[in-house]
């Protein structure tokens, strides 16, 4: 097989897939397409490339028997053992409990029901809610009660200079406005809290998007599970026909051994179907796990699993590529708002000595809490005064904190934090380039990767298919008749065949896993393929749990139970 990445990078470049189930074959000898005009990067991502028949670039699916020559005619080196392949749908126990579902419905459930999305509404109720009370600083507090007081015994008369020793009664009940308002935190903690809420609503995308990863990863990977299921039990029964083939041969031809050599293979063989079945089961529940669908499900894919999806041109530079991440990760607009954030706090601490407190109480209660209301009071257990009251105090403070050495240390504290936050920026714009960077290296390598897959599992096709047949045919050396394929041949080319299943299915997830990789690196919004342009129609599907599971509403539990 040919090794070299760099000699396949130009199909790599002419790759588009879909998700129809028709197959088709390599055309390493297509023409590249033509250049995009100018060199700005786009606004939106490109649709889905839909499969159609003819078209260029992609490997075959699975082997594909060879075109039919004109008649009259002779294929060019035809091969009569590379036939075609039909594998059968890999098939479920009468036990498990199926569940259909095509790739465009699952990024659509991904879109709002996995909690990683919950969580973030989440975080921005609490934005809100921390806005709103930014925005009511100035508002004293309400205080509605009352205040009793019992005297017995002496006590001092100040104005008279003498002790006096009445018994009293002191009530007084109402209400009253105060509070120690500090209109520094009024006037710029609003505006504090409006960009943290905005980086919670940043954060809400980047939830959406990580969780149409994580959907997408998961689904792909139940794909490569049950194509190498079906890979497997093709294999097993290529090995049973395989099996009884040698155990028919003249022991003259194959000796004992050789037979038992095919049964032990044909046992490793169903081991590894049955492991390939549990690996289905268990790529399905991390589906519905990420979906929070019902766990007792076995996810069956409608579309082929050899169905290959392209967001973006593998060919697409990264220069041209990092402009359009580094404006549209949602994770950087995230970043720029809580650096504005800090911003905000440096400018109401640079204010604060300026910008008075102002306190508001009432008079002669405890902590002078109640402004206005009925006071009474009475000597012994009397209490035959009654008067309304009205007591209030209005305190403007201008504050220097430890004689403004506070107030410099509470600037120098926020131009920390905002150096915090520019440098998460930085870190984030670097992993965003390092994201894009990582994701397109993946691209490229599985494109190349399925197109010598596929060379790979024709060649064993007919590697097998020609040692099976040549176990019927025979020759002479000397006076010794040898069959013209040993049975250990037959046996070897049956295990690479299954290798060849397995790395293809495998590199072809990794391909589609790799395009919403780069997609998610690029920070195009996870609307765009799970609502505007979808890949294919999305279908109905039963999304209740079990009763023992809580039920799965749209976003987080509402704030107001």
């Amino acid at each position: 097989m040919e090794r070299s990445s760099w000699a396949w990078m130009p199909v790599a470049a002419l790759l588009v897939s879909g998700l129809a189930p028709a197959a088709r074959a390599a055309q390493p000898g297509a023409p590249p397409p033509p250049a995009a005009p100018g060199g700005r990067p786009a606004a939106s991502p490109p649709a889905p490339a839909a499969e159609r028949p003819g078209a260029t670039g992609l490997p075959a699916a699975l082997p594909l028997p060879p075109p039919r020559p004109p008649a009259g005619r002779a294929a060019p080196d035809a091969n009569p053992l590379a036939t075609g392949l039909t594998l059968k749908p890999a098939p479920t126990a009468p036990t498990d409990f199926r569940f259909p579902i095509n790739l465009a419905t699952a990024l659509r459930l991904s879109d709002a029901r996995p909690l990683v999305v919950a969580a973030a509404q989440a975080s921005v109720w609490v934005a809100e809610a921390e806005l709103t009370r930014a925005k009511v600083l100035w508002i004293p507090t309400l205080n509605i009660g009352f205040d009793y007081i019992r005297h017995d015994g002496g006590g001092p008369d100040f104005n008279k200079g003498i002790m006096t020793a009445p018994s009293v009664n002191f009530f007084f009940g109402g209400a009253g406005l105060v509070g120690n308002l500090p209109l520094t935190d009024a006037i710029y903690e609003p505006l504090v809290s409006r960009q943290v809420l905005n980086a919670r609503h940043w954060d809400i995308q980047s939830a959406k998007n990580d969780a149409l990863l994580q959907t997408a990863d998961a689904y792909f990977r139940v794909h490569q599970a049950r194509g190498t299921y079906a890979g497997a039990l093709y294999c097993v029964e290529r090995g049973r026909d395989l099996v009884e083939r040698i155990t028919q041969l003249s022991r003259e031809l194959v000796p004992r051994v050789e037979i038992d050599r095919a049964r032990n293979m044909l046992a490793d063989m169903e081991q590894n179907a049955a492991q390939n079945r549990q690996e289905w089961r268990v790529r399905s529940a991390d589906l519905t796990q990420v979906l929070r669908l019902d766990p007792r499900a076995v996810v069956e894919p409608l579309e082929h699993d050899h169905a290959q999806v392209t967001l973006i041109d593998p060919a697409r530079p990264l220069d041209d590529l990092m402009p359009i991440a580094l404006t549209n990760r949602p994770e950087l607009s995230a970043q720029q708002a809580l650096v504005q954030a800090a911003v905000q706090a440096i400018r109401r601490e640079k204010a604060r000595p300026f910008i008075p407190n102002v306190m508001l109480n009432g008079f002669q209660t405890p902590n002078e809490l109640i402004q206005a209301g009925i006071f009474g009071i009475g000597p012994n257990s009397d209490m035959n005064q009654w008067k309304g009251r009205f007591d209030f105090s209005i305190q403007p403070l201008w504050q220097l904190e430890a004689v403004g050495i506070g107030n410099l240390a509470r600037i120098k504290a926020q131009r920390g934090q905002q150096s915090q936050a520019i440098i998460s920026f930085f870190r984030a714009q670097d992993t965003v380039a390092a994201d894009v960077t990582r994701a397109q290296a993946r691209v490229q390598s599985a494109a190349v990767r399925v197109l010598q897959a596929d060379r790979a599992l024709r060649t064993a096709i007919i590697t097998f298919n020609g040692n099976f047949e040549g176990l019927k045919q025979t020759t002479r050396l000397g006076n010794v008749l040898v069959l013209v394929n040993r049975p250990q041949e037959a046996v070897f080319a049956l295990q690479l065949l299954y290798v060849a299943f397995n790395e293809y299915f495998t590199t072809v997830a990794e391909y589609n896993r790799a395009q919403f990789e780069l997609f998610h690196a690029l920070g195009y919004p996870a609307r765009e393929v799970a609502s505007l342009r979808t890949p294919g129609p999305v279908v109905p599907v039963d999304t209740n749990r079990p009763a023992y599971l809580p039920p799965v509403g749209n976003g987080p539990p509402p704030a107001t139970r």
